[in-house]
């Protein structure tokens, strides 16, 4: 038998919504893609301040308000875990859950790199940001696939087949959470809410926002800003709730226009300023010449050029004392690592070490003899402090240049050739994880690649494509600057 047309879905959902009390505007409408999607146009006029859809708390599917609540609470899971569960569940139940025509309405997963067959991943997605991030992604899921889901399945409670809870339904319903979950509030955490998640992104054109009135909760938000879906990232078990147990703010959840639209257009969200790593990763697409795209070079692939100009011992001599004078990178779980901006800029940690790896022997050593004295109280919370703390370094290392406290001023410094030819070779060294394939060949590729037919290949070349020419923008910054001016010989 066939699936219904996305049409036929279409009704059947909007019948839903009257049914559970979710209001869209008349001014709203929700159409078919040709890719099979479903997204929202306006049939008229829409401004600021708007309330164009409000959803019933009641109406959201959350581990509060599935029928897998009690299981859920028995077992003591919690954040996106539980609310994991709750789908799952639900989509188990068929015609006979509350959510069915809501679940039919929405796709089984996202395309996700996680839900991608893992060889495939791993090719498409080899020296982007992405590589690691997914791997680790899928080995944290199976642990708690098996420490937390696997139980429930042993038990019998939910009373749905094994099949319904297996590791694939787990991460299908994960790619769901990370793409269309909202954080509601603290007695319902995170939830699917039903239309508000039909709502395509754009970044820096949204015209909607997502929000809730509950004053409560406003301390959970510090900026109050919930037109963001909910974190991949809360915790996976909870603790005995404090939270009422009577049930949460009863006030709807609204969406209200923060930017006009005009009839015909299509109305959109925003999920943030994000990055086309951060895109794929958690919504399954990219956008081309996106602002927010960043290249992370690691520290170990600066210290293996290093290692490779000098030795393993000097680098490792030149990277403690950057250490021990108070500067780091950016870090992750277990990474440390430098930003290169859309633009080409590099981070300005990254310009101090490679300082710091060039200063002569006799230079380092009576670094190395104050360091202790130079470094601060206080960490380096901003640019500002770590351009202080760099002028602090330079009356050590070149005494009779003055001036240095301005970002201007420190930058002049740092753009020698010498640190431009080093950004060049780990420009080159970060690109070469990337594999035999050039740039051109890439770009080549992404021309004659299908956004619908072949997502998961445009979407990887996409980024990839970006990223190098993040790459390639820092070496023609790099090469920019000014060349050391040779003596002529008499």
């Amino acid at each position: 038998r066939c699936p219904p047309c996305p049409r036929s879905r279409l009704r059947a959902f909007e019948s839903w919504m009257r049914e559970h009390g979710v209001v869209c505007s008349d001014a709203l409408r929700l159409d078919a893609s040709e890719a099979g999607g479903v997204y929202v146009r306006a049939l008229a006029a829409l401004r600021e301040g708007d309330v164009v859809a409000t959803i019933p708390r009641r109406a959201c599917l959350t581990p509060r308000t599935s029928g897998a609540a009690a299981a859920i609470k028995d077992a003591q899971l919690g954040g996106t875990l539980a609310l994991a569960v709750a789908v799952m569940y639900e989509r188990a139940r068929g015609a006979d859950s509350p959510w069915h025509d809501y679940l039919r309405l929405i796709p089984d997963c996202e395309p996700v790199p996680l839900v991608w067959p893992e060889d495939e991943a791993a090719r498409l997605l080899a020296g982007t940001e992405l590589e690691q991030t997914v791997k680790q992604d899928r080995e944290f899921l199976c642990e708690d696939w098996k420490e937390c889901i696997e139980p429930l399945i042993s038990s019998g409670e939910l009373g749905v087949k094994p099949d319904d809870l297996s590791l694939e339904k787990y991460f299908a319903a994960k790619s769901l959470l990370s793409s269309r979950s909202f954080r509601i509030d603290k007695y319902h955490g995170s939830g699917m809410v039903p239309l508000a998640d039909l709502f395509n992104h754009k970044t820096d054109g949204e015209h909607v926002h997502f929000t809730k009135s509950d004053a409560s909760d406003s301390d959970e938000e510090e900026d109050g800003d919930d037109q963001s879906n909910a974190s991949a990232d809360e915790q996976s078990t909870v603790e005995n709730s404090t939270a009422n147990p009577s049930g949460s703010n009863d006030e709807d959840l609204e969406m209200i226009i923060v930017r006009e639209a005009n009839p015909g257009d299509e109305v959109y969200n925003t999920y943030g300023t994000m990055g086309n790593a951060a895109l794929l990763h958690r919504y399954g697409f990219t956008e081309l010449d996106n602002p927010y795209d960043i290249v992370n070079i690691d520290l170990t692939l600066v210290t293996k050029w290093c290692s490779s100009k000098y030795s393993h011992r000097y680098a490792k001599a030149r990277v403690s004392l950057w250490h021990m004078l108070g500067y780091s990178g950016c870090t992750s779980e277990d990474a440390e690592y430098f930003e290169i901006s859309y633009d080409g800029e590099p981070q300005l940690e990254l310009l101090i070490l490679l300082y710091i790896i060039f200063l002569e022997p006799e230079v380092y050593d009576k670094l190395v003899c104050v360091s202790e004295d130079l470094v601060g109280d206080d960490d380096q919370d901003d640019e500002q402090d770590t351009i202080d703390s760099f002028a602090k370094v330079v009356k050590v290392t070149r005494p009779a240049k003055n001036g240095v406290e301005k970002l201007p001023d420190v930058k002049k410094l740092l753009q020698s050739e010498g640190i431009g030819s080093a950004l060049a070779s780990i420009a080159d060294i970060r690109e070469s994880l990337y594999g035999s394939s050039t740039l051109k060949d890439d770009e080549e590729k992404l021309r004659a690649c299908s956004p619908v037919g072949e997502r998961s290949i445009y979407h990887s070349l996409v980024l990839r494509v970006s990223e190098r020419k993040i790459l390639g923008r820092l070496r023609k910054h790099a090469s920019s600057w000014p060349k050391t001016k040779k003596r002529k010989h008499t």
